[in-house]
C-alpha cells in the first residue's frame, strides 16, 4: 500500500463519498489510487481547483459533513485559495489535500514549487506537511477532526515522492504519533445557570423584544420559535440563516441589512430587546441604536460573542441547549401589540414587493423572476444564489417554506460560487431539486464552464441566469455610494445566449423576454429531470434601493443621473415606479 492508497482508504474510513478535485502530476500517486480504489471515494473532476473548493463548501453547508477538495501543487493550491477563504468566512469545514514538489527538489526554484505554508497560513486552521509515511492516518484525522471542530478549512500538503512511497504504519516508539479510528464525537457546550438567569431576566423585562438568527440557530428553529411566541418577538433573519425559519411564519420580518426588508428594519429601530442566535451580522448600523435595546447572545463560538452590538448577557453554548435550558425561565407577554405591528408590517411588506414585482421594466422586472418562483418554489428545494444585484431580489423576494434550504457566500461574497455550490448540493442532498440563482457577470466568471460538470454528472438543477449584460451591483454600488455614473467599459458585458450556450453542451436550454413567459418557463424548467438554463433577460435599470435608503445614498444617486450616467432616463422611471409602491394603499 501506498501513501495515496493509505489516503483514499482513510478517507473512505472517514465516510467521505466524494472529493472534489482536478488532476495534475503533483498528486499523480493520489489520483492514481483511486484508480485502483474503483474510484471509492468518488472523484468528481470540476473544471477549475477554485471550483472544487467552492463545491466542497457547497457539500458541507448542505450536508452538515466535512467536504473534501484535492488539487495538484503551485497553481492548483493557489486557485484553491479564494473557496477556503469563503469557507473560513461562512464557517464551514473543508479539508483540502493538495500536492507539492518533490522533497528532493524544493528549495531549488523547481517548476511549480510555492511556498504553500505562506500560501494557506492564514487561511488554514490546521496546516501540514506530511514528509514521512509515517506521519499518517495522524495528519490527516486530525485535518478531518480540526475541520469539523472549528467549522474551518484544514490543508495536508503532501510531496507527489511521498504519495509514492510504501506506507509505513506510526511505530510505538518515541517521536511517533499514532491515532485513533474515525470517529464524529459529538458534544454540547452549555452556558452557567445563572447566565441562563441573567438573560431571562433582560428579556423578559422588554416590551418591544426582536431576535435576529444566523446559520447557528438551524439546529434551535422549534425552540426560536418557542421563545419568539413567549415573549411576542419578531425574528429577522441575516443572510446565511435565512433558510432558518420559513417565510409564511407572520412574525418573520425576512432578512436584515443592506440587502433586507423593510419590517426587519423598523423592528430592529423600536424594539427595546435583542436576542441575538447563531449570527455574527457584522453591519451594527443595522441592529439597534447602542444603548437603546438591552441585549442577550447565544453563540457556540466564544470569539463571536460581543462583537457586533453591546450584549448585556453573553451565552456561550450550543443554540439549541441553550435556549432550551432559557425557555422554562421565560415568562409569555400578554400585551401582543408589538408582535400584532410587526405581523401587520410583515404582511404590508410582501404586497409591496409583490407590487413592486409587477412594475413594468424593460424587458423583464428582475424582482419578479423570484416572486414567480417563490409561487412554485418546492417544499425540499436547495437554493443557491450568487453574488451581486441577484442577491437582492433572493434576499428580499424569496419565500421559505417547507423544508427548503437556501445558502450564498454570506460574508467573503465572491462571485461565481452558486453553480458550483450546486454542484456539492447535490451530493450532500442527492434528491432535492436544486436551483442556482446567477447574475450574468457569475455566470461568465464560472457558471458557463461548470455546466459542463453539471451535465457530465447527471445533475439536475435549474440555473437561473439574470441575463442584464451589465455588472449590476457594481453599478449600482458606484452609483448609490460614490455619486458616480455608470462606467461602461467597466461594467457591460459582452452579450451571449445562455440558453443556446446551454444546448450546445447538450443542455436544456430556456429564453425569456417577457413577463408572462416567466412562470411556464419555472414549470417547465422544474419538472425537468437534467440540469436546465433559464435564461432571462432583464431590466438593469430597476434598482435594489433599500427600503430604508439613507439620504446620503439617495443624494449620489441624484448626483450620479445628473453627472450623465448612460442609463439615466431608465434608472430614474423605474426607481420612482418602484419606490412608490410603498407609498401606495
Amino acid at each position: 500500500m501506498t501513501v495515496g492508497d493509505f489516503i483514499v482508504e482513510r478517507l473512505r474510513d472517514w465516510g467521505v463519498k466524494q472529493v472534489f478535485a482536478y488532476p495534475g502530476d503533483g498528486i499523480n500517486g493520489i489520483v492514481a489510487a483511486f484508480g485502483k480504489a474503483d474510484n471509492d471515494p468518488a472523484f468528481i473532476q470540476t473544471r477549475h481547483e477554485e471550483m472544487a473548493a467552492f463545491a466542497a463548501v457547497g457539500f458541507a453547508k448542505f450536508s452538515g459533513d466535512v467536504g473534501v477538495c484535492l488539487a495538484t501543487s503551485g497553481p492548483g493550491a493557489i486557485h484553491l485559495l479564494n473557496g477556503l477563504y469563503d469557507a473560513k468566512l461562512d464557517h464551514v469545514p473543508v479539508v483540502a489535500i493538495v500536492g507539492q514538489t518533490a522533497r528532493t527538489a524544493q528549495g531549488g526554484s523547481y517548476q511549480q514549487e510555492v511556498d504553500l505554508h505562506s500560501l494557506f497560513r492564514d487561511v488554514a486552521s490546521f496546516l501540514i506537511d506530511v514528509n514521512v509515511p509515517e506521519q499518517l492516518p495522524n495528519a490527516l484525522d486530525r485535518a478531518m477532526r480540526t475541520a469539523a471542530a472549528d467549522r474551518a478549512p484544514a490543508v495536508l500538503i503532501i510531496p507527489n515522492d511521498v504519495q509514492e512511497q510504501d506506507y509505513e504504519a506510526p511505530k510505538h516508539e518515541f517521536k511517533y504519533i499514532p491515532s485513533s479510528p474515525p470517529s464524529r464525537p459529538s458534544s454540547c457546550v452549555v452556558p452557567a445557570n445563572d447566565e441562563v438567569r441573567r438573560a431571562a431576566d433582560v428579556l423578559n423585562t422588554g416590551e418591544k423584544v426582536a431576535i435576529l438568527i444566523g446559520q447557528g440557530a438551524r439546529g434551535a428553529a422549534s425552540e426560536v420559535r418557542e421563545v419568539a411566541e413567549m415573549l411576542g418577538a419578531g425574528v429577522a433573519k441575516a443572510l446565511l440563516g435565512k433558510d432558518v425559519l420559513p417565510d409564511d411564519l407572520p412574525y418573520v420580518t425576512g432578512s436584515i441589512g443592506l440587502l433586507g426588508t423593510r419590517p426587519s428594519y423598523e423592528m430592529m429601530r423600536d424594539c427595546d430587546r435583542l436576542l441575538i442566535v447563531g449570527s455574527n451580522f457584522p453591519y451594527s448600523q443595522y441592529l439597534p441604536k447602542f444603548g437603546k435595546a438591552r441585549g442577550v447572545q447565544i453563540d457556540v463560538d466564544g470569539r463571536a460573542i460581543g462583537m457586533r452590538y453591546p450584549t448585556e448577557v453573553n451565552l456561550v453554548g450550543d443554540a439549541r441547549e441553550t435556549l432550551r435550558a432559557l425557555i422554562p425561565l421565560l415568562e409569555r407577554k400578554n400585551d401582543r401589540s408589538w408582535r400584532h405591528t410587526i405581523e401587520a408590517n410583515v404582511e404590508r411588506w410582501w404586497e409591496v414587493v409583490e407590487k413592486q414585482a409587477s412594475v413594468p421594466a424593460d424587458p423583464v422586472n428582475p424582482m419578479l423572476i423570484v416572486s414567480e418562483l417563490s409561487k412554485r418554489l418546492p417544499a425540499n428545494a436547495i437554493v443557491t444564489a450568487d453574488s451581486g444585484s441577484a442577491t437582492n431580489w433572493y434576499a428580499r423576494l424569496l419565500r421559505i417554506h417547507g423544508n427548503v434550504r437556501s445558502s450564498l457566500s454570506g460574508t467573503l461574497a465572491t462571485m461565481g460560487c452558486a453553480v458550483p455550490y450546486a454542484l456539492g448540493a447535490a451530493y450532500a442532498q442527492p434528491k432535492r431539486p436544486l436551483i442556482a440563482l446567477v447574475g450574468d457577470g457569475a455566470m461568465q466568471m464560472n457558471g458557463m464552464a461548470e455546466l459542463l460538470t453539471l451535465k457530465r454528472y447527471g445533475v439536475r438543477c435549474v440555473v437561473c441566469v439574470f441575463h442584464n449584460n451589465d455588472l449590476n451591483q457594481v453599478t449600482w454600488e458606484l452609483r448609490a455610494m460614490g455619486g458616480a455614473p455608470k462606467f461602461e467599459e467597466s461594467q457591460t458585458l459582452p452579450d451571449i445566449s445562455y440558453a443556446d450556450y446551454a444546448r450546445s453542451i447538450g443542455l436544456q436550454g430556456i429564453e425569456v423576454d417577457k413577463p408572462d413567459q416567466l412562470g411556464p418557463a419555472w414549470e417547465t424548467a422544474l419538472a425537468s429531470d437534467g440540469t436546465v438554463v433559464l435564461d432571462v433577460r432583464c431590466d438593469p435599470n430597476v434598482p435594489p434601493i433599500p427600503p430604508h435608503a439613507t439620504f446620503d445614498q439617495i443624494k449620489d444617486m441624484t448626483e450620479a443621473v445628473l453627472r450623465g450616467d448612460p442609463d439615466a432616463w431608465g434608472l430614474m422611471s423605474r426607481g420612482i415606479k418602484t419606490k412608490i409602491q410603498e407609498l401606495l394603499p
